[in-house]
């Protein structure tokens, strides 16, 4: 059995009700929903949430929601691995052993299927315990400065400022799309940024934190200009 877990709590303070809040006109945490189905990969999605609201739209656009998190894995310090744990758990004492788990975020909306399926093949096919989605710096964090006092600059690794851009190695981060798990990596905390796991190469324009009303505005707007050349699902 393979089971998505989608973790959208209350309570947001920058965007109030993110995980709920239209986007391009729908709920954000529907997209979520939708690309998990969409795969056909898995025999349940379910939202884990500590909100009635946030429960009553992930129900209205087709999830299960048969549990609600416990307030101590409701706040700002909470982590997305502590709130999996809780769900696998959940689901052991219902008798069910997923073979496979993936957390998908809320805010994803420009996440695709076929980075699901991409993202399952590769673990299936492994003996990694992850695979998650990864997207390039899009500049060579090699030529990274420092701010010091009075804004005085400082290179950090003054060794590569004489280098051409493009004999630098390249360098990733996290996408914050999904992450694909065997429950027990998640049950026994194994690191993920690690040897343990296998990257999901996403392009950097399907890739965007959505922190603040500005990042929600550009966010809108990429998606629309990738739903109209066909480059979203």
């Amino acid at each position: 059995m393979k089971m998505a877990i989608i973790p959208a709590r209350g309570g947001s303070k920058r965007i109030p009700k993110k995980n709920i809040k239209p986007f391009a006109g729908k709920p954000i945490i529907a997209y979520s929903i939708e690309v998990a189905q969409k795969s056909g990969l898995f025999d349940r999605v379910i939202v884990s949430t500590d909100s009635d609201e946030i429960a009553d739209v992930s129900l209205q656009s087709g999830a299960e929601v048969p549990f609600r998190r416990p307030a101590e894995l409701a706040d700002d310090h909470s982590g997305t691995n502590a709130v999996m744990k809780h769900a696998i758990q959940w689901a052991g004492r219902q008798g069910q052993r997923p073979s496979y788990v993936c957390c998908i975020y809320p805010t994803a909306p420009l996440l695709r299927t076929t980075d699901i399926v991409s993202g399952f093949e590769k673990l299936s096919s492994s003996d990694k315990q992850f695979s998650f989605s990864v997207t390039e710096f899009p500049f060579p964090i090699l030529r990274s400065v420092r701010l010091k006092e009075s804004d005085t600059i400082e290179a950090i690794w003054p060794e590569h400022v004489p280098k051409r851009s493009q004999d630098l190695e390249p360098a990733f981060h996290d996408a914050g799309q999904f992450y694909w798990g065997r429950p027990e990596a998640f049950l026994n905390e194994v690191m993920l940024f690690s040897t343990q796991s296998i990257a999901v190469v996403l392009p950097t324009f399907r890739v965007m934190d959505i922190d603040t009303p500005d990042d929600w505005q550009r966010a809108e707007l990429m998606y629309l200009a990738l739903k109209g050349t066909g480059n979203i699902d």
